[in-house]
This record gives structure tokens, C-alpha cells and sequence, in this order.
């Protein structure tokens, strides 16, 4: 009984603080009252919104520059909320945005169900980048599926806002959201954050609910001098729901005519049932799903092993190979596991797949990994969803399914969270460094990752240099380098002609120069070119970035190269990455998390630490209702005492 009394005079104070003012300083503008606001430093619109207890579309309506993301010291006008209930955000046509790191206009199209050029046409500047912190209108879904299970809408969560309150909204119970949303919980439920919503009815309008509250209309009539600004904040309500109930009234308003006035009113039972409600609902955003322990781990490797393309069909074949080998390691660990392995036909022959699925065995395993071709992945995907089993995506790094498939783990990192992280990382650690960017007019492949790091340096008003790749880059390079500081060189590409170019020009340096400290920072192709410049990278103690790296000459890496050997009767192919070590490290990594924590492995995949031979992992959820993607990552150094250090920098 305590507990509750507490709950709803928690509920009620929370009513009673909307109407207090915050000490920020006022004005009026065309009759209306704002808030003087400047932004502080690293500030975002959504914690803006949270702060005033004012929804974004408000927010953007007084300030449409803020759209494009908010800088410190930014003034803006916030318009003070009279209404007692929840902040209303108009979510029917369209809904808003809040750009994370990695996410790229592609990436959110398909996440939404929408296209490029849509979201364009709401937000006409994305079309020259978006950047992390900045707010995109994305048009709301209103197409009914076929497929009862695609039926979705989707809502971005406002101040004050709860489970309970949106689940409110749209007429659905608490749990109808937890199922559509499987990695919603207390930690993601934020102001900001979208979720998706079941919807069943393509033409239906949506208010956000207003909390314990009843509406009670009551007669004005106008005396002189009066406005619809000045009688809305007399009777606490604002301006446009003023309007909404008076249609036609024109301003200045005419004496003595009369106004309907739609008062709010705290209704204390409603109180009291809705904080019942909201405690069990806020119940269901700290329970973890149960552990589903499995006896007898059965799991499918699908792939198409009898591909016509030669080199594709040795690289399957070889991951197959190093799977085997986990799979044999785990036997002797005493994991009770049963392998299916099914040939699923060509990459663009779907028939054998298709067939395989309708097949009881596959229906009852509990995890299954392959797919190649996005048509594959499809099939795949979609009855993972289907049956609720967990599906592992070991070599596409494009395809989106992962977006809208909660039971997706996809191994390969696609390349704008990759870039992302790199940025990361190198900001952080080369942020006393003097550092240079070469740019390469004819081939700067790497435009992407420099637009990133340069932001990320940017907003930490770190300084940076840049220099053109000429014939005479020793001439232009010479007068940026600082011989008080670690010098660190960037170039716009990673074409093996350009990394040559460069280090050609630092063995010069190295001989005009040697007390000049430079070094250089890349990407996860030059460990191709390790044969032709290991030298060159050590003289340079160079750095480079990627999800996967081998060092030929640790113990680990021979033991398992003879393992492979032993096994096999043959030596692995050169390739980037190994493909039988990338099918040991999935074997490894899937199978012993189904056999620590059971069929919902994920809640505790943090709690996860393998030792992989080849790739980083790290899992993490892409949004509320999606699926996981893989965002490890090794910082690899050849420094000048001929060591090559590989640290990850996975969580």
C-alpha cells in the first residue's frame, strides 16, 4: 500500500512541476511567451526537448535551423508549455529522426520502409551528408502488408512519454509493444529513441494520449483588449487548442464574442489507475526473457556449396573446414551439438532453399548461419522471423535485413559503422598529435571516413592539416610537420599505388630528417600489402584499423595453421580475410553463447569473452526491434622495434 501511495504522489507532483517556470529568462514574441535558451556544449535537440518538457516539432517550428543539429553556444526560443499533460508530437505523416553514429540515408530507408529520395524530399540538405546529433523527418508508414507480421508504424518517444502512455495512444496493451520491439528495455526506452509500433488500420490518425486528464468545456466571452494568447494563458491551455475549438475566429478578436475554452483537469482516480499501470508496464521493460537452455544444441550451416564459381565454392568450402574445427574443439569441451549441413544451390537459384525450409529438420534447429546472396539472406531472414530462431549472417556486410530482424547477427561491419569507429578511435588516441590528411584529387576512395574523422575532429576543436599527393609531396609535406610532436599522416586512399607514393616520400624525410617523428594511419587492405612494405611499416611505425587481422607469427596462428593441416592434408588459401578462420571464430563465438546462455543467448552476449583467432566481436542491437551487427575492431601497429601489436577496440 505504501508503495503505491509513493507511485501516484510521484505522478502527481510530476503534473504540479510541468507548470513551474525554469529559471531561464523570458520574452514575448507576437503575443506569445518563449524561453531564451543557448545551447551547451555537445547539447542535442532531444535533450533540449527533455529539458523544457516540449516536443521536437515545437521546438523546430521557432527554430528550423536546428534541424540540421545544434553548436555550442546556439540561441534559441522555446515556447513555453501552458498545458498540463504530456507534450504532443504530431506523428501521422511523419516522425523524427535523431541521426546516431554509423547511420547513413540508405541505411535509415531501409530501416523505415522508405526510400532515399522520400526522405530527401523532407529534408532537402541531407542530400549533402547528415552528421550524428543532427534530426531527420522520415515519412510515416501507411501501407498494409499482406504479411500480418510487417504491419508497422513508427513513433519516436517524446518528453514525458512511457510505455504505458504510447501503448495508450495507439489502443495496444504494454506487451504488444515489448513483442515489437524486442530490445526495448529501460536503457532504450529514451526521449528520442524510435520504436515500432503494430498497426493495422492504414488510414487511421493517432493523438498522443494526455495522461489522467478530462477535458471540460467551458464559455469566454471576449472583453477588450484580449487575445487568444492572453485567454489561453488564463485558463492554462494553449493557443492551439484554442483554435482547434474554434474554427473561423480571426484576430483581432471581436468584443463580446464568445470562445470555447477546452479546460484540462487532473482527474485523481484516473491518477491513481494510471500509476498502477505504469508500474506494471515499467515491469516489463526490466524483465530479460528467460533463459531457454538447450540439452542437445542443433544447428544448420546452410550454404552453397556446389557454387559454380570456382573461387567462391574453395572459400566456402574453407570456412566449412575451420567451422569443423571449432566444432571438434567444443566435442571435446563436452557440448552435446548437432551439425546439419544442407547444400542450399547457386546464389541466384533460390528452388533448393526454398524447399529446404519446408523441411521439419530445419524447423526445429535452434540456430542456423549462411546465406550468401541477398536473395539467399531473404529467404532466410524471413524464416528466422517465421520459426524465432536465431540467424547468423557470416560474409554480407550490405544487406539490410539485419534493420528490421531481431534474430539477425551479422558478422561483417558495414563499412559506414566501420568508419565510424575508426574515427573513434583515432580521435581519441592521436588527439595530441599533429596530424596531416593527404589528399589524392584523382582517386580519394576514402572521401567518406575523411568527412568523418574531420567532424569528429572538428567537434573536439582539435587541429588538423591537409596537404595534396604531387610528385613534390616532400616539398608541400615538410613545412606541416612539427618536430615538437608526433606526426601523423592520413591518406584519402588506400590504393597500394598511393601508400607506395607515401612512403616513399617518409624514406626521404627519414634521411633529411630523422629527428621528425612520422607516422602513419590506414586502412584494412595494407595487410594485403604486407609482403611488399612490412619494412616501410615498421620505419613508420604505421598504424591501420579492421575488424579482422592475422599475425602469421604468434604460436596461436601456427598452432592453428597445422591444426588445419593435420585435418586436412593441405596448406590454407591466401586470402583477406582467412576463410577458415573466420568459420572457427563464428563457430566458436555462436556455439558456446547457445550453450552458456541458451536459445536467447543475446541478453547476455556482453558477458561473452572468446578468444577468436581472426575476427573482433562485438554485438551490438541496431535499433528497438532489430537485429545485431558486429562493430569489434583491431588497431594494428607495426612499430620501429620490428613488434606488431593488434589491440581491440571492441566495446
Amino acid at each position: 500500500m505504501n508503495r503505491l501511495y509513493i507511485v501516484v504522489l510521484f505522478t502527481l507532483f510530476s503534473f504540479l512541476a510541468t507548470a513551474q517556470s525554469l529559471p531561464y529568462p523570458k520574452v514575448i514574441i507576437e503575443g506569445q511567451e518563449f524561453y531564451e535558451y543557448e545551447v551547451k556544449p555537445g547539447e542535442g535537440l532531444f535533450s533540449v526537448s527533455r529539458t523544457f518538457s516540449v516536443a521536437i516539432d515545437k521546438i523546430l517550428k521557432f527554430n528550423p535551423s536546428a534541424k540540421d543539429g545544434l553548436v555550442n553556444g546556439q540561441k534559441l526560443i522555446i515556447p513555453i508549455a501552458t498545458t498540463k499533460g504530456k507534450p504532443v508530437l504530431d506523428q501521422n505523416s511523419f516522425f523524427y529522426h535523431n541521426i546516431e553514429r554509423g547511420e547513413t540515408v540508405y541505411s535509415l530507408a531501409a530501416m523505415y520502409n522508405t526510400t532515399e529520395e522520400e526522405i530527401y524530399r523532407l529534408n532537402p540538405s541531407a542530400r549533402e551528408g547528415i552528421t550524428q546529433g543532427s534530426v531527420l523527418m522520415i515519412p510515416q508508414r501507411k501501407v498494409i502488408s499482406d504479411v500480418k507480421e510487417k504491419n508497422y508504424r513508427y513513433h519516436t518517444i517524446s518528453p514525458k512519454e512511457t510505455l504505458y502512455s504510447v501503448s495508450k495512444t495507439y489502443s495496444l496493451t504494454p506487451e504488444n509493444i515489448i513483442m515489437a520491439n524486442p530490445g526495448l528495455s529501460i536503457n532504450t526506452f529514451q526521449i528520442g529513441k524510435t520504436i515500432r509500433i503494430p498497426f493495422f488500420e492504414s488510414n487511421e490518425s493517432f493523438s498522443t494520449y494526455a495522461g489522467p486528464v478530462v477535458i471540460e468545456k467551458t464559455q469566454h466571452k471576449v472583453k477588450k483588449g484580449e487575445t487568444l494568447y492572453s485567454i489561453s494563458q488564463q485558463y492554462g491551455v494553449s493557443v492551439d487548442a484554442v483554435e482547434k475549438e474554434n474554427p473561423g475566429f480571426t484576430s483581432p478578436l471581436r468584443i463580446n464574442s464568445v470562445l470555447i475554452i477546452p479546460v484540462e483537469r487532473v482527474d485523481r482516480e484516473l491518477v491513481r489507475q494510471d500509476a498502477v499501470n505504469e508500474s506494471r508496464a515499467n515491469v516489463l521493460l526490466s524483465n530479460r526473457k528467460p533463459s531457454e537452455r538447450v540439452d542437445v544444441m542443433q544447428v544448420g550451416l546452410l550454404m552453397p556449396f556446389l557454387e559454380k564459381n570456382e573461387g567462391q565454392s574453395i572459400r566456402i568450402q574453407e570456412y566449412y573446414e575451420g567451422f569443423l574445427l571449432a566444432v571438434e574443439k567444443l566435442k571435446k569441451q563436452g557440448v552435446n551439438l548437432e551439425l546439419y549441413v544442407f547444400d542450399i544451390g547457386t546464389e541466384t537459384n533460390t528452388k533448393k532453399l526454398e524447399s529446404l525450409l519446408t523441411t521439419m529438420e530445419i524447423q526445429n534447429l535452434d540456430l542456423i548461419i549462411g546465406g550468401v546472396s541477398d536473395s539467399q539472406i531473404k529467404l532466410l531472414s524471413d524464416f528466422s522471423i517465421a520459426q524465432n530462431i536465431k540467424y547468423v549472417i557470416p560474409f554480407s556486410s550490405k544487406n539490410t535485413e539485419v534493420l528490421n530482424n531481431g534474430n539477425i547477427f551479422q558478422v561483417n561491419t558495414p563499412q559506414s559503422n566501420l568508419y565510424t569507429k575508426a574515427s573513434q578511435v583515432f580521435v581519441n588516441k592521436f588527439n595530441r598529435a599533429n596530424i596531416i590528411f593527404v589528399n589524392n584529387k584523382s582517386d580519394n576512395n576514402k572521401d567518406d571516413l575523411m568527412f568523418i574523422m574531420q567532424s569528429d575532429l572538428k567537434k573536439k576543436s582539435i587541429p588538423y592539416k591537409t596537404v595534396a599527393l604531387t610528385e613534390s609531396l616532400d616539398e608541400g609535406l615538410v613545412h606541416l610537420l612539427d618536430s615538437t610532436k608526433e606526426n601523423i599522416l592520413i591518406p584519402s586512399s588506400g590504393d597500394i599505388a598511393v601508400l607506395g607514393q607515401v612512403l616513399g616520400t617518409l624514406n626521404s624525410l627519414k634521411q633529411t630528417s630523422p629527428e621528425l617523428n612520422v607516422q602513419l594511419f590506414g586502412y584494412p587492405e595494407w595487410q594485403t600489402y604486407e609482403a611488399n612494405y612490412l619494412k616501410d611499416y615498421h620505419n613508420h611505425g604505421t598504424y591501420f584499423y579492421s575488424s579482422f587481422y592475422v599475425n602469421k607469427n604468434t604460436p596461436e596462428i601456427e598452432d592453428f595453421k597445422q591444426n588445419f593441416k593435420k585435418w586436412y592434408k593441405k596448406d590454407l588459401q591466401n586470402t583477406y580475410p582467412q576463410y577458415a578462420m573466420l568459420g572457427y571464430d563464428t563457430a566458436l563465438y555462436f556455439l558456446t553463447a547457445l550453450r552458456r546462455y541458451g536459445r536467447n543467448f543475446e541478453v547476455q552476449m556482453y558477458n561473452l569473452d572468446i578468444n577468436t583467432v581472426q575476427f573482433a566481436f562485438h554485438f551490438d542491437r541496431v535499433n528497438n526491434w532489430g537485429g545485431f551487427i558486429n562493430t569489434g575492431m583491431y588497431l594494428v601497429n607495426y612499430d620501429t622495434d620490428l613488434r606488431i601489436t593488434k589491440s581491440e577496440y571492441s566495446r
